[in-house]
């Protein structure tokens, strides 16, 4: 029997010789690579191996060889196409990609990019150059598509990729290819009847672009191109139409309509299974084209059975990123269309943290879980620095946060729905766009001098508060801004009575609406609080004296009533006071000395400035 020192020397020895063995083994694969590499062959030849194995790639069992494939793939994208063998190559390839069929016809300048309910032809001359693109759905005849065009004429074949991928997901339906018509009837009816909405509201109102889609009833409509989905673009904020890094005005996108499709907030129209059944229409039901009224509204003709088909599927607006809504307008979408936006029940979450997470993925840091639970957010701007901490847990009601949920696609099963939803996405998109304007990924020190701090906190589902140290008083000042709809902000400054005035409630609006910014509207704020302050030094003692002289009950001198000053019916001195100081206009509240101090000094701002 071997000892254990023995036996451990013999498995040592053992283990020696395997690496050994090893090393050699490496050393001599590493020569053969150099051999090979030392008598390569040319790049022609190289290509040529490469097409022949891509040739003989059909016997290949998908299943198993899948890694192998996507291999084959990637080296298909990085030859170049610029001969006809190589563009059908690489047409044959996206098919297979997005699980199509192709052939060639006996030319093999036509290329047929098949499926059940629709096909791509592609037309090339003998060189491999582009000559047309078309497009039939079943039962169609083929159509030139100008966009799928210019992506193959332009070599952006992960373009015409998604174009594909797009028409497969349209067809996407439950039910034989019958049932599938009918639902692609359907949606062809709704893209007539919402294109005829938009051309009556531009002639009823002459709109321009902007206009159309801040105030259009289906917004901007872009039709239906290639796999693109028909777009209806609602919303843009007055960022999206200035000039990247100019400041000025973008007046093309004023007057025409080539738009990105990415601007702003914007909805696709489709239509989608369901596990219910709806009536959709399988025909316009715009009947003539004259509108009911000076905003282009359409008049519908009656839902029928020879004009709508029981269907399992409905209509749906797609948003093109998701969206964050309150509760109170999920709610609201649904019982304009009698369906429920969310098929299950949604997990809430609190408002501004769902805007603030959806603004630092448009900024590009959705990766940063720390600056979107922070709720401290800093903003640079010409001659201020600002800080804001957005308090989106403060109670609204009933003890309870402001709640909402990401809102995807939104059903509906008849055009005239359209208009009322789009109006709802409109007015939760200028909320969020007031609240994310504080969003940014600027980052400034707590200490450095001069940082103005802001509260912003909600109060309804369509008003918030901005809170701020008063410029001038070192009390604390509040703006109430309510959104009434997309297009119209109220704003009311709250302010203590011996503070001096900063602006009109009115010029706060004013600036809010032109920009809808939270921070470009508190500089402004602060601007013009500088401005009466340099013209009018004497306004805080204004405010001040007639604080004094409210809390004493005494009028100024020279009033008329001051000599014979009276009570009023109830026997307060205040009453009469504010009788016989100011002149009556039934704006002022008879009844509280802080309506006379707040008439006062409004009197006073009115003559100084």
């Amino acid at each position: 029997m071997k000892s254990p020192a023995r036996s451990l020397a013999f498995f040592s020895g053992e283990t020696t010789l395997n690496k050994s063995e090893k090393h050699s083994r490496m050393t001599a694969l590493l020569e053969r690579l150099h051999g090979k590499h030392n008598s390569s062959r040319s790049w022609q030849e190289t290509s040529k191996v490469v097409r022949q194995a891509m040739e003989k790639r059909g016997v290949i069992n998908t299943a198993g060889h899948q890694l192998l494939l996507n291999c084959l793939e990637t080296l298909q994208r990085a030859l170049k196409v610029s001969s006809l063998p190589s563009m059908t190559d690489r047409l044959e390839s996206i098919a297979r990609q997005n699980m199509l069929g192709s052939h060639l016809s006996p030319s093999r300048t036509e290329c047929y990019i098949t499926s059940d309910m629709f096909y791509v032809e592609v037309h090339l001359d003998k060189a491999g150059k582009l000559v047309d693109v078309k497009v039939a759905h079943h039962g169609e005849n083929p159509v030139s598509c100008p966009e799928l065009i210019q992506h193959l004429r332009d070599k952006h074949f992960d373009e015409f990729s998604k174009h594909l991928k797009g028409l497969v997901n349209l067809y996407k339906l439950p039910g034989d290819n019958k049932l599938k018509t009918k639902m692609y009837l359907a949606l062809q009816s709704l893209e007539l009847d919402l294109t005829k909405m938009m051309h009556m509201f531009r002639i009823a109102t002459n709109a321009n672009t902007v206009e159309t889609i801040l105030h259009g009833s289906v917004g901007l409509l872009t039709a239906r191109s290639g796999g693109h989905l028909v777009s209806l673009q609602c919303y843009v904020s007055p960022n999206d139409i200035f000039e990247e890094g100019t400041g000025d005005i973008d007046y093309y996108l004023l007057l025409y309509s080539a738009v990105p499709r990415t601007l702003g907030v914007s909805v696709s129209v489709t239509v989608e299974g369901t596990t219910s059944v709806y009536k959709l229409p399988i025909a316009p039901l715009i009947t003539g084209s004259h509108p009911v009224d000076n905003k282009g509204t359409p008049s519908f003709s009656s839902v029928t059975n020879s004009n709508c088909v029981d269907l399992p599927a409905c209509f749906f607006l797609k948003m093109n990123r998701l969206m964050p809504f309150s509760l109170s307008y999920i709610k609201k979408m649904g019982t304009t269309t009698g369906i429920p936006v969310l098929e299950t029940v949604p997990t809430l979450s609190p408002l501004y943290d769902l805007i603030i997470k959806s603004q630092l993925h448009e900024e590009g840091e959705a990766s940063s879980p720390a600056l979107a639970q922070s709720m401290r957010f800093y903003t640079s701007l010409p001659g201020q620095q600002h800080c804001y901490f957005l308090n989106g847990d403060a109670p609204v009601q009933d003890g309870r946060f402001l709640q909402g949920a990401y809102v995807s696609k939104i059903p509906f099963r008849h055009p005239a729905q359209v208009p009322a939803l789009l109006d709802i996405i409109r007015h939760q998109a200028a909320y969020n766009t007031l609240i994310g304007s504080c969003v940014k990924k600027t980052y400034i020190k707590e200490d450095t001098p001069g940082l103005l701090r802001f509260e912003v906190c909600p109060l309804t589902d369509s008003s918030f508060s901005v809170s701020f140290q008063h410029p001038v008083n070192e009390s604390l000042v509040c703006v109430v801004m309510e959104v009434i709809d997309s297009r119209q902000v109220a704003c009311k400054l709250y302010k203590g009575l011996s503070d001096a005035l900063i602006c009109t409630d009115d010029f706060i609006t004013k600036v809010v609406q032109r920009c809808m910014s939270i921070p470009v509207t508190m500089r402004a704020i602060r601007r013009k609080a500088e401005t009466i302050q340099a013209d009018t030094p004497a306004l805080s003692l204004i405010a001040e004296t007639v604080e004094i002289m409210v809390k004493k009950n005494l009028p100024p001198t020279g009033s008329p009533g001051y000599m014979g000053m009276g009570t009023g019916p109830d026997g307060n001195r205040s009453w009469a006071l504010c009788h016989t100081w100011l002149p009556v206009d039934g704006n002022i509240s008879q009844s509280c000395p802080a309506t006379l101090l707040k008439k006062c000094v409004s009197s006073a701002f009115e003559v100084l400035v």
